[in-house]
């Protein structure tokens, strides 16, 4: 949340120039419930950064099979212009197809004033036509301030989705998939982290997470909340010069990503490379997607429950196949084999994922790899045969 406060202001009717972006879903629709103040600030024919947002809101959710036609939304609204912007198109669009929204504003409580300012949030959203409500959290300490509080944030979001049994709708905008992928690539991450920030994802949990507004400049969420007449809390938490900080001292990454990182690419490129970078993770997307699918095929081949001549029986990896692999390929295999082994996903570096590879392709007698609780080792079945297995270490 905010570490500053703007007084957030009562809606107002719009008015902008035309978008040429094709009918919009109110124009000659026809109304089966009462219009919400999100359907009255939006119109019968929005115009302008309005009519970005709420047909970009529409051709997403309608673009879901899997969504259930009675099911509510859930909103993670910040009170931020981009869940702001979210927020309102994604009322406007269920009041016009029958649905309820609910929104859930988390309240940190690192400031005096964050509950009234959680408690303004969640009344410009009842004021929208949604269900609001607010949680409060505690941060602790674990990956930093930044990563602690979006944990809690993620856990409170999760718990709520589920009593609902609603998805859980983002504002994440397109500036921050081109800032994520930029602090991966910095990372050195490969084609599965370089996708990025991803518009449909469903968790272990079997929670939905959606982010209509994926392929939606930031300006346009400022642009539509202006429009709207309505004054989004300013967030200093994201400012370079705001009171988190790194653990070196610094300002946290992706806020100096954002204020200097990607205006010193554009000023040195002659470009904006915002479009650049998240198309960038769309086509790291769709190669993970191609890799991920035949690692998925090759795996029924390379897995298997070996026996041992001490008449044991455990799950391997059977080297000869994997061998005739590529390297991506293979090391999808060995990491999804680790972690069914018991290895955590945080000890499984690219490094100690390339010496597990080495055990099948560079073998020269290494014992094994040690990854914070369970051992991989080379080894070989009652037939002879080399394979690789994963044994417990506690």
């Amino acid at each position: 949340m905010s570490d500053k406060k703007k007084r957030v202001a009562h809606p107002r009717a719009s008015s902008s120039t035309q978008d040429n972006r094709g009918a919009h879903p109110c124009e000659h629709a026809p109304r089966s419930t009462p219009a919400s103040h999100a359907s009255r600030i939006i119109g019968p024919n929005p115009k302008g950064q309005l009519r970005i947002v709420s047909l970009a809101v529409k051709h997403f959710l309608e673009s879901l099979e899997s969504l259930d036609p009675k099911s509510p939304l859930l909103v993670g609204l910040s009170g931020g212009a981009d869940s702001l912007a979210l927020t309102l198109g994604v009322i406007d669009w269920a009041t016009r197809t029958g649905r309820q929204v609910h929104t859930l504003t988390i309240d940190h409580g690192l400031r005096p004033e964050s509950a009234q300012e959680a408690e303004k949030v969640a009344a410009l959203a009842r004021e929208l036509g949604a269900l609001a409500d607010i949680e409060k959290v505690e941060i602790g300490s674990a990956g930093g301030p930044e990563g602690a509080a979006r944990e809690k944030r993620r856990e409170a979001l999760a718990r709520r989705a589920q009593e609902l049994g609603a998805p859980v709708l983002l504002g994440h905008t397109l500036n921050d998939q081109a800032e994520t992928v930029l602090l991966r690539l910095a990372r050195g991450s490969g084609a599965h982290s370089l996708r990025a920030i991803r518009s449909k994802v469903v968790d272990s949990q079997g929670v939905h997470w959606l982010r209509p507004l994926l392929g939606v400049r930031r300006e346009t969420t400022e642009g539509a909340c202006e429009q709207a007449g309505l004054e989004w809390v300013k967030d200093l938490t994201n400012e370079p010069q705001g009171p988190w900080r790194a653990a070196d001292g610094g300002p946290l990454r992706r806020s100096a990503v954002r204020a200097h990182a990607l205006p010193s690419l554009a000023q040195a490129l002659g470009v904006d490379p915002i479009p650049a970078l998240a198309r960038s993770a769309e086509l790291a997307a769709r190669d993970d997607e191609a890799l991920a699918s035949w690692a998925k095929s090759a795996w029924h081949t390379a897995k298997r429950e070996a026996l041992f001549p001490d008449g044991s029986r455990a799950p391997a990896l059977d080297i000869l196949p994997m061998m005739e692999l590529p390297m991506a390929i293979r090391t999808r295999i060995i990491r999804r084999f680790c972690l069914e082994g018991g290895a955590r996903a945080g000890a499984l570096s690219s490094r100690l994922i390339d010496e597990v590879d080495a055990l099948l392709c560079q073998w020269h007698g290494q014992k094994g790899v040690d990854l914070a609780g369970v051992r991989v080792r080379r080894g070989r079945d009652i037939a002879a045969r080399p394979v690789l297995i994963v044994e417990n270490t506690h």
